[in-house]
């Protein structure tokens, strides 16, 4: 069984107006402005998974800036996976700069099948992952509805390349230290958190932190899926692709070019996200 963590997917009337969206909003602009930039459906991603022969996908909406725009693409992917249950997981998007708002989001979503919240891009929607004050209503409200958090986080070295950001590890860190309760799976490997875990008390902070491999093509060779197992262990990786950024072939391709052991191997394919969804199914 594969289960992809780290897909996206829109509608179809984001997507015939591209430019529109790309005006008014920067966090669609920093991923999308570009023409050749993927955009799918939740059916073209379906079609994918068949391809790949990928089980099941968490769909992840996208760091929108505008709290409608949040609750629009919301609606989109909470259908999507109401219509295809065993297929797909929703994860919805909010604005926590109105927490308030926020918040009702997460309650409404988690009410129509929503197992989490993201992908949140601070630097683009305009909070710091280490705002306390601000994000303590939002991260309440998820835990609440028993909802797992994923924050965009990148890398503080290294190339450039469109979306990356500047969310860097002592950002995520700095979330998990203020919130030792919430889990949070930080996308693209945590930006190389992980490499810190020699660290005892960065091990003992990132008790609830997970990390994804999403677009590890662009970013490492496979050893990355040996050296984080080694550091961090591998119960502590899920399987991403950033569909349609990279195909679910091609990343499943480059994962098996790390020659781990068949039981390391299911453990980032399935193992992992089956036990934490399964863990936040089971939080009183």
């Amino acid at each position: 069984m594969i289960i992809d963590f780290h897909t996206h997917v829109m509608p179809e009337w984001v997507r015939d107006d591209r430019a529109h969206f790309a005006g008014m909003d920067a966090g669609f602009a920093a991923l999308y402005s570009n023409p050749k930039a993927g955009l799918s459906t939740a059916e073209e991603l379906l079609a994918s998974m068949d391809e790949a022969a990928v089980d099941t996908s968490v769909i992840l909406n996208i760091g929108w800036t505008s709290h409608e725009m949040c609750v629009r693409t919301n609606d989109y992917i909470l259908e999507a996976a109401s219509l295809h249950p065993d297929r797909l997981i929703a994860f919805c998007a909010i604005q926590p700069t109105s927490p308030d708002l926020a918040s009702r989001e997460v309650e409404r979503c988690a009410a129509s099948g929503a197992r989490g919240i993201g992908e949140l891009r601070p630097d683009i929607q305009g909070f710091s992952l280490t705002d306390k004050t601000l994000l303590s209503p939002v991260v309440e409200a998820a835990m609440s509805q028993q909802m797992i958090i994923v924050t965009h986080v990148s890398e503080p070295v290294g190339h450039e390349y469109p979306g990356k950001g500047t969310i860097t590890p002592e950002q995520a860190y700095g979330f998990a230290g203020q919130f030792p309760h919430a889990v949070l799976v930080c996308a693209h490997w945590g930006g190389g958190l992980p490499f810190y875990y020699l660290m005892p008390e960065v091990r003992e902070t990132l008790n609830n932190v997970y990390f994804d491999t999403a677009a590890t093509q662009y970013l490492y060779d496979p050893r990355i899926f040996s050296v984080v197992g080694e550091l961090a262990g591998p119960d502590r990786i899920l399987f991403g692709s950033d569909y349609p950024l990279i195909s679910q072939t091609r990343a499943i391709k480059h994962l098996e070019r790390a020659n781990l052991k068949p039981e390391t191997r299911e453990l980032i394919m399935e193992g992992n996200a089956t036990r934490v969804l399964s863990q936040m199914e089971n939080t009183d």
